[in-house]
């Protein structure tokens, strides 16, 4: 490993241990849930400011699923990494496949393909309202049906890499702009486990 190559590596470690912490003062199980509280400290003040936890009044949502608590922490530590047109990697940056792709790879074992549509292809369809946590969520920004995909984190954000210019970030599903485009979620299942690994 070259100097670079380590420098990033720490990087990418570090970035991913302070998200994880921070998610555990108002994550449980990694399901974005309601603060007890009103926040008080900097730390709360941080993470309500940045989605990351949701006002002490408002509606407890779903629970993350064990098998994708790794992944769902693990893709909060690219937040901030910037957008790369065929990227895969921390170092050189992440189109919006890439970034899934590497997400379960690293996180999970699992290879995705590296399109957006044969993501979509290779991922079991589900209803928007069964939504969990390390679901995947597709979006026609290009034309195509399935031309955008993201990591869905709960409470109707997900996390992706958007676009020329960008950088890794957590998004509100719910604007105008992405529900307008919205096209699907699709689930990654043991099945889709097995396939990818028989990929060349």
């Amino acid at each position: 490993m070259n100097d670079i190559s380590f420098i990033f590596a720490i990087m990418r470690t570090f970035r991913s241990r302070l998200i994880a912490s921070a998610l555990a003062v108002s994550v449980t199980a990694l399901g974005i849930v309601p603060a007890s509280a009103e926040p008080t400290d900097a730390l709360s003040v941080f993470l309500q400011q940045n989605g990351w936890s949701l006002p002490h009044d408002s509606t407890p949502v779903e629970r993350t699923p064990p098998a994708h608590s790794s992944l769902v922490v693990h893709a909060m530590g690219f937040v901030g990494v910037p957008y790369q047109l065929g990227g895969s990697s921390f170092e050189e940056g992440f189109d919006c496949s890439g970034f899934v792709q590497a997400a379960f790879q690293q996180s999970m074992g699992i290879r995705l393909p590296r399109r957006v549509v044969e993501q979509a292809q290779a991922t079991q369809p589900i209803q928007r309202q069964e939504l969990q946590p390390g679901d995947l969520v597709f979006f026609n920004t290009l034309g195509p049906r399935y031309s955008h995909v993201g990591i869905y984190v709960g409470g109707g954000r997900f996390i992706h890499s958007p676009r020329s210019g960008a950088n890794v970030r957590l998004e509100n599903m719910r604007t105008q702009y992405w529900t307008s485009r919205y096209t699907g979620a699709r689930r990654v299942t043991p099945n889709d486990v097995v396939a990818s690994a028989q990929m060349p």
